[in-house]
């Protein structure tokens, strides 16, 4: 009791901190769709089956809950897209980020399919229904939580830092570039 973490606890200097990986549910829904990733994807019955399973059945990360409660200063859950979600964790925090995004985690078929320009990094952290884990942690409590998380089997990524500010979270290229977002979040209208 009184230890549940919210979205509201980020604090400038935090690492932005995700779980699994990002954009595979996207990716799936558009293979059961039929659409340019299926048809990517066609002689590769391995990938579409993986990432049609992201999207049908989602792997709650249950196991870091406890390393969230002790070691996060905000977290959510990643359900409309990580920018989307990122987006409203900073607004709930009166904070901004900066987020690495090639060092945004993919799955094998994702990072094939951005290499093979199929799919852009704007439609991999826009699209939702990933339902990992979005946190920030104070960077003095990271080893411990990556620890934690390495015990649970569960693996985490840190992307980014939260920075002062109230502008939409910032995603960053190779070259330290933004890069533009037409769209934060999935959205079901």
């Amino acid at each position: 009791a009184g230890r549940m973490v919210h979205r509201s606890g980020a604090r400038p200097g935090d690492l932005v901190v995700v779980t699994g990986t990002i954009g595979d549910a996207t990716l799936g829904l558009d293979i059961l769709r039929g659409g340019a990733v299926a048809a990517a994807l066609a002689d590769d019955a391995a990938a579409r089956d993986l990432l049609a399973g992201r999207y049908r059945v989602p792997q709650p990360r249950s196991a870091l809950a406890t390393a969230v409660r002790e070691q996060a200063s905000a977290a959510m859950d990643v359900s409309d897209g990580l920018a989307g979600d990122l987006a409203k964790l900073c607004a709930a925090s009166g904070v901004s980020a900066v987020i690495d995004a090639p060092g945004i985690p993919l799955s094998a078929p994702a990072a094939s399919l951005l290499a093979r320009g199929t799919v852009g990094i704007g439609a991999l952290v826009s699209g939702g229904d990933d339902y990992e884990v979005l946190c920030t942690v104070p960077e003095n409590r990271f080893d411990a939580f990556a620890q934690a998380a390495r015990q649970a089997g569960v693996a985490v990524t840190a992307i980014g830092s939260i920075i002062a500010g109230v502008s939409a979270p910032a995603f960053l290229d190779a070259q330290g570039r933004e890069i533009p977002l037409p769209r934060l979040s999935y959205s079901h209208f």
